[in-house]
Parts: structure tokens; C-alpha cells; sequence
């Protein structure tokens, strides 16, 4: 209710309780409401698919003790990497952590609390989360510190563990004739989600280009509201049901960013040119 009288009070049309143009004029405007402490789902896998223009407004409008679960930090100088540097973040929640010094020097200086989850798992706890699933059990971990405990999430100062993770139910159910042992994980949900993808429509469904189809979607589901930055935006009917990856139904609100939004690249690898052939 409290989004719907938002996006009244911003001038979208709406019939009935059903919001018909979810686009926003600018992302500073679809970021404004995200306050300090705020839980985010932000898509993107490595430099693929970030969803920039939302994070650098994020940046420019000063939030802080941000609580972000995404696959991965960005690197220092993009992505996530950029609030990472301003010291906006509390607490990462990401299978990987590499590529970021700075995340690197934050957390074992104890400024960044890390979450480390196994990457199949992130994304089943994320859709999980926006399907309306409490937990699952998983395979996945069980006999490592996952499932044990005791992985470092934040250190002190002095390089001792502040606070370490919990032990997880592990039950055994049978499969296969065979018992085995799972591991109980909890879905999550956020306050916020953040998403990139190639195509929306002004009801929000939304199409996703290649390598950027890896977490936004699931992302998207986990938010309460979710923003998304597409590079094209279209009227609705215009995108064939069929192609849409990401109902509307997940998706509060819509930033055109066009099709020049700069795009990096992780690793660049080039191989050498092939001698030219004689008589070429």
C-alpha cells in the first residue's frame, strides 16, 4: 500500500490497485526512498549485468550501513565495488569475492561483514525467497563449515573472529533408496532489489540479453520493490509473452537508461594474430 501511494503521489496512472505505467523519470528518483540500514538483492554476475546507473545514484544520494546480498562486490573502481569504497556497505551476502581489494582489505579489517554461501545456493535462496519459500534442504555444504559453523563473518581489529556462522539443521531423508544428509538453508528476502536488463515494458515485464539472464532475475523476485534499469523501454504487447524472462508482476518500478549505458568487462583475452599465409 505504502509503494502504491508513492507512485500516486508521483503522478503514475493507476486503475483500480493495479499500476499500469511503472516507469520512473530518472533512477535518482527510483532509488530516493532507500534509507540508511536498507537490505538490497542486486543482480549481476562478475561485470555482467550490473545494474550501474541504480547503484551509482544509490552512491550520489549518500545511503550508508547498507546490507547488499548479490553474487559478488564488483571491482574497486565499478559495480558494487563503488559503494564498497565509499564505505556504504555493511554486511555482503555473495559466493564470491574475488577481484576486490578493497573488499579484501575491509573485511579482514573487520569495517565489512561477509556472508560466504555457496553460489547454487544463493540463487535457490533468492528465488526461494520471492516464491514464498521459508527454507529448503540442500546437500550442498553438508560435512563443511557451511553446514558446521564457524566461518568467519566478521573479524575484530586484531584479526580474531567477531562473529562467526552458526550451525545449520542437517537431516537425513532418503533418495534413491539411500539416506542422505541435507542442510537446512533459510530464503532470503530484501527491502530493495536493483536489476538490469535489456527490454521492459511500462507493466514491467522484462527481458534479460545472454550472460545478464544470471542473478537480476532472481534478484528481482527476492525484492519488495524492485527497480530495474533497461536499456529499452516499450509499450506493452510489444514484447512477445513468450520471450519474457520476468513477469511484471516482480517489478515496482522502471528506469530507461538506453542502450549506450557503459557495459565493462571482466577480463578482456585476446589470442595472437595468425601469421598471414604465404602468397596472401
Amino acid at each position: 500500500m505504502r509503494e502504491s501511494w508513492r507512485m500516486l503521489e508521483a503522478g503514475h496512472v493507476f486503475e483500480g490497485a493495479r499500476v499500469i505505467d511503472k516507469q520512473w523519470n530518472s533512477a535518482a528518483d527510483a532509488v530516493a526512498d532507500i534509507s540508511d540500514g536498507s537490505s538490497l538483492a542486486v543482480g549481476g554476475f562478475g561485470l555482467s549485468g550490473n545494474p550501474i546507473a541504480l547503484i551509482e545514484a544509490l552512491l550520489a544520494q549518500g545511503t550508508k550501513d547498507l546490507r547488499i546480498v548479490s553474487n559478488n562486490c564488483g571491482v574497486d573502481d565499478w559495480g558494487l565495488g563503488v559503494l564498497l569504497g565509499a564505505q556504504r556497505i555493511r554486511k555482503m551476502t555473495s559466493s564470491y569475492v574475488g577481484e576486490n581489494k578493497e573488499f579484501e582489505r575491509q573485511f579482514l579489517s573487520g569495517e565489512l561483514e561477509l556472508e560466504l554461501t555457496p553460489q547454487g545456493t544463493l540463487a535457490e535462496k533468492l528465488r526461494a525467497g520471492g516464491s514464498g519459500i521459508a527454507a529448503f534442504y540442500t546437500q550442498t555444504g553438508v560435512g563443511t563449515q557451511v553446514a558446521e559453523g564457524g566461518l568467519p563473518r566478521r573479524y575484530n581489529s586484531d584479526g580474531s573472529i567477531a562473529v562467526a556462522s552458526p550451525r545449520k539443521d542437517v537431516r537425513t531423508f532418503e533418495v534413491d533408496g539411500e539416506p542422505r544428509e541435507f542442510v537446512l538453508e533459510e530464503a532470503i528476502t530484501t527491502d530493495f532489489a536493483l536489476v538490469h536488463a535489456a527490454y521492459g515494458d511500462r507493466h514491467g515485464n522484462l527481458v534479460f540479453n545472454k550472460a545478464a539472464r544470471n542473478f537480476n532475475p532472481l534478484a528481482a523476485m527476492a525484492g519488495r520493490v524492485c527497480i530495474a534499469q533497461v536499456e529499452q523501454l516499450v509499450e506493452p504487447g510489444e514484447l512477445d509473452p513468450d520471450s519474457i524472462h520476468l513477469p511484471g508482476v516482480y517489478v515496482h518500478r522502471m528506469v530507461e537508461v538506453g542502450t549506450d549505458i557503459p557495459k565493462r568487462i571482466e577480463r578482456r583475452t585476446v589470442s595472437a594474430a595468425a601469421p598471414a599465409s604465404e602468397g596472401a
